[in-house]
C-alpha cells in the first residue's frame, strides 16, 4: 500500500457520566473533521469514575470506537471480569500476571488495514506489574508479521517512564500514546525512527473539575489527608486526545496533533 496514509483518532480516559456524555455526542464529528480511519479510548473511568461495565463498553463500540484500552481502575466492577474474557476489543494491560481476566492485545481491521493495539502499564507509582518494556517487545514481536500498523497505549504516572517505553520501542510501533494522568501534555512529536509520542492524551472528563473530579472532594482530600471517595464533577465534558498519520508502506507515525474538543452536555 506504497503512499496511503491512515488515520488514527486516540483518545484519552473517560471519566464518569459527563465524560461518556460528551464522547458519545461527539465521536461522529471528530471522526468526520480528522477523516479518521480508526478510533480508540481509555474507558477505564467510565462507569460513575472508577471502572467500566458491559453496557458502557457497548455503547461505545456502536457509536464506532474500534477499541477500548482501560488501566490499573478496570478491576474495579468484578461484574465486568466476564466481559473482558469474552470482548477481545476491550483490553486491559498486557503486562498483568498470566492468569488474570481478559487480553493485552487485540488485532482488528479497519478498512482493510490490520490494526494491532498494545495496552501496557506502567510501574512507577503504580500497582506492581510485569515488566512493560520486556512485555511490549513480546507482543510487539508476537503481532507485528499479522499486521500493517501496531499502536500501544501505554497507562503510565511517570513521565520518565513514559519517555523510556516509547525510545525503547521507537520505530516498531506507529504510535506510544499514553494515559493516566488526565492533563494532556504539550510534548507531542515523532520520535526519530518513526514513532509518534505524547506524554499523556489527556481526558474526556468534566471541564471544571479536578482531573475530572468534584473540585470540593479533591480539595478536601488534599486538606485533611483522609481516603474520601471522589465523585466526578457534573459540569460540561471536554475531550482530550491525539490525532496522528501513519505511512502504512512503513508502519512509521507521519504527524501526530493534539485534540481538544468542547462539549456543551
Amino acid at each position: 500500500m506504497p503512499g496511503k496514509r491512515f488515520r488514527v483518532l486516540m483518545l484519552g480516559d473517560i471519566v464518569g457520566q459527563p465524560g461518556y456524555r460528551a464522547v458519545l455526542t461527539s465521536v461522529a464529528k471528530l471522526v468526520k473533521q480528522y477523516s479518521a480511519d480508526f478510533i480508540t479510548i481509555n474507558a477505564e473511568n467510565a462507569a460513575d469514575g472508577f471502572g467500566v461495565t458491559e453496557e458502557i463498553a457497548s455503547e461505545l463500540f456502536a457509536s464506532g470506537f474500534h477499541v477500548l484500552t482501560t488501566g490499573n481502575h478496570v478491576w474495579q466492577r468484578k461484574e465486568a471480569y466476564s466481559y473482558l474474557d469474552s470482548e477481545e476489543r476491550i483490553l486491559r494491560p498486557a503486562n498483568y500476571p498470566g492468569g488474570n481476566p481478559g487480553h493485552g492485545t487485540c488485532v482488528v481491521e479497519a478498512k482493510g488495514v490490520r490494526v494491532g493495539v498494545i495496552n501496557l502499564q506502567g510501574r512507577v507509582r503504580m500497582p506492581t506489574t510485569d515488566c512493560p518494556f520486556r512485555k511490549g517487545k513480546e507482543v510487539i514481536r508476537k503481532l507485528k508479521d499479522g499486521t500493517d500498523l501496531l499502536l500501544v497505549e501505554f497507562h503510565a504516572e511517570a513521565p520518565h517512564e513514559k519517555e523510556a517505553l516509547a525510545w525503547h520501542i521507537d520505530g516498531q510501533v506507529a504510535a506510544v500514546v499514553c494515559t493516566h494522568t488526565h492533563v494532556q501534555t504539550a510534548d507531542e512529536r515523532v520520535l526519530p525512527k518513526g514513532t509518534a509520542y505524547i506524554s499523556d492524551l489527556g481526558a474526556c472528563a468534566p471541564r471544571d473539575s479536578v482531573i475530572g473530579f468534584d473540585p470540593g472532594i479533591s480539595v478536601e482530600r488534599m486538606k485533611t489527608q483522609l481516603p474520601l471517595r471522589n465523585s466526578p464533577a457534573d459540569t460540561p465534558g471536554v475531550i482530550h486526545g491525539a490525532f496522528i498519520e501513519v505511512d502504512l508502506e512503513s508502519g512509521h507515525a507521519l504527524s501526530i496533533e493534539r485534540v481538544r474538543e468542547e462539549s456543551l452536555v
